[in-house]
């Protein structure tokens, strides 16, 4: 059997970003796997562009890496109670590819935030925008951490061993589903 796919999708574009050291964790809790990180660097969905030229590269790139994935992690921070914007304009712009990219597909969602709550809304809020996309969404255990500045080593590690506990078992259920495709 070859190794399962993992993509990781980062809803931030900051290189030091907490949720970029979470997907980092969350890549090494999952195993052994042929493992990339989507672009999100996209641009903005604009209907009169999909018109004139239709899908960009770039976002039928991400479209087939989706299509092409045993499994999806995604780490999002919030933003104003929701998901970033450069989040959910990629998810946009994925909807108006063709094949239904995210059908079926196994996905593991989790959060690094400033805040206390960890980005428990902007969880909820991605599985949301999610749905009508059908992937098999793993409903927990839920991965949010809190003061996410704080929650870091110098080497990018997470030092909350409960934490990292959670984010292994939620890894290890992702990669459970993955087997199943």
């Amino acid at each position: 059997m070859s190794e399962l796919s993992l993509l990781g999708l980062c809803g931030s574009l900051r290189a030091a970003s907490t949720n970029r050291l979470l997907l980092n964790e969350a890549v090494r809790a999952f195993g052994t796997a042929d493992y990339t990180e989507g672009s999100l660097r996209v641009p903005l969905y604009d209907g009169d562009l999909e018109d004139s030229a239709g899908i960009p590269t770039e976002v039928q790139a991400l479209a087939d890496q989706i299509a092409g994935a045993d499994a999806i992690v995604i780490s999002t921070p919030e933003y104003n109670k929701n998901i970033s914007g450069v989040l959910k304009n990629a998810l946009d712009w994925v909807s108006r590819t063709k094949g239904s990219p995210w059908k079926d597909k196994p996905v593991a969602i989790m959060s690094a935030a400033a805040g206390r709550a960890g980005g428990e809304r902007s969880q909820f809020s991605l599985r949301h925008c999610l749905t009508p996309f059908r992937p098999r969404l793993i409903t927990g255990p839920e991965v949010m951490i809190a003061n996410s500045r704080e929650a870091f080593d110098s080497d990018g590690r997470l030092t909350n061993e409960r934490s990292l506990a959670t984010l292994t078992e939620l890894m290890q259920i992702l990669r459970r589903e993955a087997g199943r495709a």
